[in-house]
């Protein structure tokens, strides 16, 4: 993906009153947290717009700021010239940019950025580094977080060796679906086609496959979920899993 400026935060007029309230976030990593964790955060936390396709982490450069997305999605990717692939899918559930810095790194060759556009709290790294520090509470939870990413990157090896090309689909579409509002997703077939790794013509016949059984609808950058539990007797084992471990370690909605 080509790069783009860093999201930039809401006018004072459109902007949260300081600091975030944490009845009112709709990250479920930040309602999970217990509230003297929360207070930790919720002074420094800043309401951003997250643009499609804009850059959050760039791969092999310091991460300098972390975003809880409230709304939309980001796709974390990996590869090189030859060609790219999702690793990663995070949503309002989620911390983006959180691995290297909990694992005492400061950097990933990871690319994160914006596939759903949407509402972001971002954090500077630097900030969560020393409340993690004083809290092990808070450590501990983002750690398990951490293990669902792990369980995430896991799960798409094993559906990218194992599973047709429509059956990924389904589950990805699936993913996308618990992370939005509505059933209407905003998609491109050129994503789906890196999401896939495949040629743009063989996600052009996924998508087309499950049209044609009536489990979507595709429309030029939007697919639209028409049946659920179908798809999901379709994704079979490739979903289910992650939102199991998220359940587990974190809770449920």
């Amino acid at each position: 993906m080509p790069h783009s400026p860093q999201p930039t935060a809401f006018p004072p007029e459109t902007a949260r009153p300081d600091p975030v309230r944490q009845a009112a976030v709709r990250n479920r990593l930040l309602r999970a947290m217990a509230p003297e964790d929360f207070a930790r955060l919720a002074p420094h936390l800043e309401p951003v717009a997250g643009a499609l396709h804009q850059s959050l982490i760039r791969p092999h450069q310091p991460v300098e700021r972390l975003y809880f997305p409230e709304s939309g999605f980001v796709s974390i990717v990996t590869g090189a010239s030859a060609g790219r692939v999702e690793i990663g899918l995070i949503g309002r559930e989620g911390l983006v940019g959180a691995t290297p810095i909990l694992l005492d790194s400061d950097r990933t060759p990871s690319h994160a950025y914006v596939q759903n556009a949407g509402r972001l709290l971002a954090l500077d790294a630097a900030i969560l580094r020393a409340a993690v520090g004083q809290s092990p509470s808070l450590r501990h939870l983002l750690l398990r977080f951490v293990q669902v990413q792990i369980v995430h990157l896991g799960q798409t090896a094993y559906a990218n060796a194992t599973y047709t090309m429509e059956v990924r689909l389904a589950a990805w579409l699936l993913m996308c679906h618990d992370r939005v509002d509505g059933d209407d997703i905003a998609i491109t077939h050129a994503f789906l086609a890196l999401m896939l790794g495949v040629q743009r013509s063989g996600a052009t016949l996924a998508v087309q496959i499950l049209e044609g059984r009536h489990l979507i609808r595709a429309r030029r950058g939007q697919i639209t979920i028409l049946d659920r539990p179908t798809l999901r007797i379709l994704a079979d084992g490739g979903y289910g899993a992650v939102e199991a471990e998220y359940a587990r370690l974190i809770g449920t909605a």
